[in-house]
């Protein structure tokens, strides 16, 4: 009998240590997805001023400005994780489309205004992949 009360209190001793660790490991994907989700919105905050920046130089590229617009729209209206990624993608690409366009004019690669926000995307992006590296973790 002795025994049998002693593998039970081991089971129950396991099944809290069990459960703790559970909740330890949801806490810290969930604050790991917050910190995804911060970098994210920064990089939506800054799409804007990068935009009217170019465009200053590039008015007739019409196309790329309403692609980065309206990708950065879907992206910020993205509820699941799957959607959000799908939507991140996509402005990614079209931002990659802005910076090929910003190529051909040179005045713009060395206006200052453009260059310290691009420097700030560089620098958001890298937060988002060491925050994703965290989360996969």
């Amino acid at each position: 009998m002795g025994i049998f009360f002693l593998v039970l209190a081991a089971l129950v001793v396991w099944g809290v240590l069990a459960y703790n660790n559970f909740v330890s490991l949801r806490n810290r994907a969930r604050n790991a997805w917050a910190d995804i989700d911060v970098q994210l919105k920064r990089r939506h905050d800054l799409i804007p001023n990068l935009v009217e920046t170019v465009k200053g130089y590039a008015s007739h590229e019409r196309e790329v400005f309403e692609r980065v617009t309206e990708a950065r729209a879907r992206a910020a209206a993205s509820k699941s994780i799957e959607d959000r990624g799908r939507s991140e993608g996509e402005l990614t690409r079209a931002l990659r489309q802005l910076f090929a366009v910003a190529e051909n004019y040179p005045e713009l690669k060395a206006n200052e205004n453009f260059l310290s926000l691009q420097n700030s995307l560089n620098e958001i992006e890298n937060a988002v992949q060491n925050a994703r590296r965290y989360y996969n973790a």
